[in-house]
C-alpha cells in the first residue's frame, strides 16, 4: 500500500513534508518521494501521521457500566491504539484481557485500578452514588503490583479515581491514594489520577501532605485537567493555574485532558491557553456516557484543541509520540520510522460552521475540525465510522444542570445555540 502526496507530519522525528509512505507486510517500508507500490491511496490534501493514541477511555464492554465497543468509537475514528484507564482491578483483568483485547482490532492497553474490582459496579462519579473505593478491603497493593507483574505485555500504569463520592466520602481518599502510589513506584509504571470532588488538595502544605498533582512524579498522568469543578486546576478566587500545578508540570507530571461527560470546560481550557498551559496528551474519556457527546471521539476532542489555539503539530504530538512515551512504548507505537509496525492514520481538517458543547453545555462556534480519511492498523486498513450527531444538541439540558456545580465557567448560564445569529 502506497499513502501518496500527503503532509506527513510524524513528530516523534520532526518530519513535516509533503511525501509518500510505503507499506509493506504490515510495517513501514519507505519514506520519501514519488516512490512505488502496487495499491496506492491518494492523501493529496490530507494530513498523514502515526496511528492516533487515546491515553483514556473506557473499553471494558458489558462487565463494566461505562465500557464502549473499542473498535466502532476508536479504530473507527482513526486511533490505532487505545489505553483503558481503569476500568478492570487485579481480579477482573483476565476477563479485560480474554474477552476484551484479544478480541478487538484496535490495540487496547490498559491502566489497572488500585480497586480489585475495578469499576464493575461504578459508573461515572456522582453524588451519592458510591464507588469502588468505598472499601478499603479491595484496595490491595499487592494485589495490584501482581496484576502489573504478571500482564507487563498489556498493563502500563496505575488507576486511581480521586473523588470523595466514590470512597466512603473522602474517609478512603488518602489512604487508597497512598496505596496505588505506592504499586506504581514498586512497579516502576506511571500513576494516572482522576482528581475532581476530592478532599486532596492540589498541593500539599508539606511533603508529607499528599496532594495532586502535588505528590506525583515526573512521568505520572494527572488526568481531566480541564476541569471546572472543585479541586481545579484553575483557582476560582484569582481565575489563574495554582502554583502548584505549574511545579508539577516543570518537574514532569503529564497533564491529559480525559474530556468524558464532566471533565472539558471551555472557560478552564481557555485560561490555560492564554497562559500557555497546553495539555501533554489529549485524551476522551470515552466511554457509554461521553460517545455520543460530549466527548464523541479523539479527532472531535483534537478539533476542541484547536478552538482554543493548540498548535496543529502539538496537537498531533499529544495523541501520538507523547501518550506512547507516556506508558513507555515509544520503541513500539507513536511514529512512523521505518521499519516499525505500520500504525497509520489519514486525515483532512475541513472547514465547518459548527456550534460545539462542553461538559456543562458551554458552547463555542468551531471553524475547523479533524475528519479521519483513512486508518492502518498494523497495516490492515480498517473500517471508519462516524457519528450518528454532532454537535448533539439532545445532550445539552442534560450537561447544563451541572453548570451550576463548577467552580470556573463562563459568566453567563449556558443556552443551546443552533446557529450564528
Amino acid at each position: 500500500m502506497l499513502l501518496r502526496g500527503g503532509r506527513v507530519i510524524d513528530p516523534s522525528s520532526g518530519l513535516d513534508d509533503e511525501c509518500d509512505v510505503l507499506i509493506e507486510d504490515g510495517r513501514i517500508a519507505e519514506i520519501g518521494r514519488d516512490l512505488d507500490g502496487q495499491e496506492a491511496f491518494d492523501c493529496t490534501g490530507f494530513l498523514v501521521v502515526p496511528g492516533l493514541i487515546d491515553l483514556h477511555v473506557h473499553g471494558y464492554q458489558y462487565a463494566t457500566p461505562l465500557g464502549i465497543d473499542v473498535d466502532h468509537y476508536c479504530l473507527g475514528r482513526g486511533v490505532t491504539t487505545a489505553v483503558d484507564a481503569g476500568s478492570a482491578g487485579a481480579s477482573t483483568l483476565l476477563g479485560l484481557r480474554k474477552y476484551v483485547i484479544e478480541k478487538c482490532s484496535t490495540r487496547l492497553l490498559a491502566f489497572l485500578n488500585i480497586a480489585q474490582h475495578g469499576l464493575a459496579s461504578a459508573g461515572c462519579v456522582q453524588a451519592g452514588r458510591g464507588g469502588e473505593l468505598d472499601s478499603l478491603n479491595q484496595v490491595s497493593t499487592d494485589a495490584c503490583i501482581d496484576g502489573i507483574s504478571s500482564n507487563r505485555d498489556i498493563v502500563v500504569g496505575v488507576k486511581i479515581r480521586l473523588a470523595e463520592d466514590v470512597a466512603d466520602g473522602g474517609r478512603n481518599e488518602v489512604e487508597a491514594y497512598r496505596r496505588a502510589i505506592l504499586a506504581a513506584r514498586n512497579c516502576g509504571v506511571p500513576i494516572m489520577t482522576h482528581h475532581a470532588f476530592s478532599s486532596i488538595p492540589v498541593t500539599g502544605q508539606s511533603s508529607e501532605v499528599l496532594s495532586c498533582p502535588g505528590s506525583l512524579a515526573r512521568g505520572d498522568i494527572y488526568t481531566h485537567c480541564f476541569h471546572g469543578f472543585s479541586s481545579c486546576i484553575v483557582d476560582p478566587h484569582t481565575g489563574h493555574i495554582d502554583s502548584g500545578v505549574w511545579e508539577a508540570k516543570q518537574r514532569g507530571v503529564l497533564f491529559d485532558i480525559g474530556h468524558g461527560m464532566g471533565s472539558f470546560n471551555w472557560t478552564v481550557a481557555e485560561i490555560c491557553a492564554k497562559s500557555g498551559f497546553w495539555p501533554d496528551t489529549v485524551s476522551t474519556d470515552l466511554h457509554t456516557d461521553s460517545q455520543a457527546g460530549p466527548a464523541y471521539d479523539l479527532p472531535t476532542v483534537m478539533s476542541k484543541m484547536l478552538c482554543v489555539g493548540m498548535p496543529l503539530n502539538e496537537i498531533l504530538r499529544s495523541v501520538t509520540s507523547t501518550p506512547a512515551f507516556a506508558i513507555g512504548w515509544q520503541d513500539r507505537i507513536g511514529s512512523l520510522k521505518v521499519g516499525r509496525e505500520a500504525d497509520v492514520t489519514v486525515l483532512s481538517l475541513e472547514s465547518c460552521h459548527l456550534y460545539i458543547e462542553d461538559c456543562q453545555a458551554q458552547q463555542r462556534l468551531l471553524k475547523q475540525k479533524f475528519v479521519p480519511k483513512a486508518v492502518w492498523r498494523a497495516g490492515r486498513r480498517g473500517f471508519l465510522t462516524e457519528p450518528e450527531v454532532l454537535p448533539n444538541q439532545d445532550r445539552v439540558p442534560e450537561l447544563a444542570k451541572s453548570w451550576t456545580n463548577a467552580v470556573v465557567r463562563d459568566a453567563i448560564a449556558p443556552i443551546t445555540v443552533t446557529e450564528d445569529k
